[in-house]
């Protein structure tokens, strides 16, 4: 049987002694998984501040060199497995790393970026000005309400928690790092952490490159770590971007 804060007891007769297993400190201790979740590296997009969702926007020089300082920091860790989203920002951010770990990379279309429709690739400015009242829309409760040809927050809570409930199914325990998108990773620590899925854009913030890390334990999910970027040089973590 594999635990996940989805999972609940059943009144098996057995299930005294497995509870008395489950609460040992040992047992507790090698049944952690901790979720890492990465950003992409730097884009063109990143540094405008334009919609980038559906667009397969490729790294910057710089976004690069951001992926491969979090390979040089984070290959001393030992890690089971690898999930990235198969657009090429993601890909390209997970490569570094796969190469310095060995470690096969595994890709799920759950954890792509939220499709913008048809503000892919323009302007805030763009969109507030010929797609007000659905930008206003948007911008209220995005949980509910999409760009227009686009996904809802709901929508990518959707998919990409089957991604996540797959993780802690395969992977009890150990480090997993999981490469995928801003408002994707957004929204999947609003949906581990209890938080509105309408506020994700005004309660978490994850810059290019950075990592976050969610414990699961018996007790559920914990974030331990947002957004950290320390892993990159300062005239990297310096840049302007989004």
């Amino acid at each position: 049987m594999t635990l996940s804060c989805y999972h609940t007891f059943s009144g098996e007769s057995d299930g005294s002694l497995y509870l008395h297993r489950l609460l040992d400190p040992i047992n507790i201790q090698n049944m952690t998984l901790n979720l890492y979740l990465l950003r992409h590296g730097e884009t063109t997009f990143s540094q405008s501040g334009n919609f980038c969702g559906a667009t397969d926007a490729e790294l910057t020089s710089e976004g690069i060199q951001m992926a491969k300082s979090f390979a040089d920091v984070y290959q001393k860790l030992k890690w089971e497995a690898v999930y990235a989203s198969p657009m090429k920002r993601t890909i390209a951010t997970a490569k570094p790393f796969c190469d310095a770990t060995g470690m096969e990379m595994q890709l799920r279309d759950g954890l792509r970026e939220g499709s913008y429709g048809a503000w892919e690739a323009k302007s805030k400015s763009f969109a507030q000005d010929n797609y007000a009242d659905n930008y206003v829309k948007w911008l209220t409760e995005p949980a509910w309400n999409a760009p227009i040809g686009g996904e809802t927050a709901v929508e990518i809570a959707n998919r990409s928690m089957t991604v996540i409930a797959e993780i802690q199914e395969k992977h009890p325990q150990g480090n997993v790092l999981v490469v995928s998108h801003k408002a994707t990773i957004r929204i999947i620590l609003c949906s581990l952490l209890g938080i509105d899925l309408g506020r994700y854009r005004y309660r978490v913030n994850i810059l290019v490159a950075s990592v976050s890390m969610v414990k699961f334990d018996v007790n559920g999910p914990l974030l331990e770590i947002l957004g950290d970027r320390h892993h990159i040089p300062d005239h990297l973590r310096s840049r302007p971007g989004t």
